[in-house]
């Protein structure tokens, strides 16, 4: 896959309805799109060859428990698969085709490549609504289990669920039911860019976040909170024109009159200046 095609892809999936996305072939297009070289066939053959493993280790019994100790027998027993603690700010990290090389990744990176393998079998698996760490779910006849990709599939009930999000959000953060509201595909790539982004913008690297937010609005075009942070982004580095053109789309998009209102005051701001 070239760059070129890796953003025909994107904007393919732009175009798609949700449940017709390819999570992991969206999240290997915007590796490409960011490095050629990350087009070698020879990742998407792996992931495929994952999901064949996975195959083989299909239980015969349908509960979601057995299905969980076949991906981690695939993915962390025999692969090697498992969270990056020592560098966690890499922007490898959240690159598909670098977490395959280098076996370890960001939580959502990882997750990615259980819900491939999952549902390559036609299981139910996807990501959820938990902020600050990724996390995955998987379902089978009503039955359901809470596992944590980053930490080799390890299962959560309600009590590590409320530790954990009073270990991310402090002693005061409570669990809140819309924690376990299922992630859309789109959701789960942009959260995936969104850590590339957030690093990028930690290192002042302004004009790199404005490509990985270009890539975002590929497959969420109509994210208006997206064409307004990347017009903000564009003020900053005095590109008037090209703020003024993702603002003018931020306040078409924009969801409530409130929004509406505060991205037309930003974007007058910006024609001002131009004229």
């Amino acid at each position: 896959m070239t760059p070129e095609a890796a953003e025909a892809v994107l904007r393919a999936a732009g175009a798609a309805d949700d449940a017709a996305i390819d999570v992991a072939a969206t999240a290997l297009a915007f590796a490409v799109r960011r490095r050629s070289e990350a087009g070698d066939p020879r990742y998407p053959e792996h992931l495929a060859e994952r999901a064949q493993a996975v195959a083989k280790a299909a239980p015969r019994e349908g509960t979601p428990a057995a299905q969980l100790a076949a991906l981690r027998r695939v993915l962390v027993d025999a692969h090697g698969y498992r969270g990056d603690r020592d560098t966690y700010d890499d922007l490898r990290n959240a690159d598909l085709a670098a977490v395959i090389d280098r076996r370890c990744g960001l939580p959502v990176a990882l997750a990615i490549l259980w819900l491939h393998a999952g549902r390559a079998q036609g299981w139910r698996l996807y990501g959820l609504n938990f902020p600050g760490h990724f996390l995955l779910q998987i379902e089978t006849a009503g039955e359901r289990l809470v596992f944590d990709p980053f930490n080799d599939g390890r299962t959560l009930g309600t009590a590590e669920l409320r530790d954990l999000i009073k270990s991310i959000g402090g002693p005061d953060a409570r669990l809140e039911p819309d924690h376990a509201a299922p992630l859309s595909n789109r959701g789960t790539l942009l959260r995936l860019q969104n850590n590339i982004k957030a690093r990028l913008l930690k290192q002042s690297d302004i004009s790199g976040a404005v490509f990985v937010l270009d890539g975002m609005l590929m497959v969420a075009p109509g994210a208006a909170a997206l064409w307004r942070e990347a017009g903000l982004l564009q003020v900053q580095q005095e590109n008037l024109g090209a703020a003024r053109r993702y603002l003018e789309r931020a306040v078409e998009l924009a969801e409530s009159a409130s929004a509406r209102q505060r991205i037309a005051a930003e974007l007058a701001a910006v024609r001002g200046r131009l004229n």
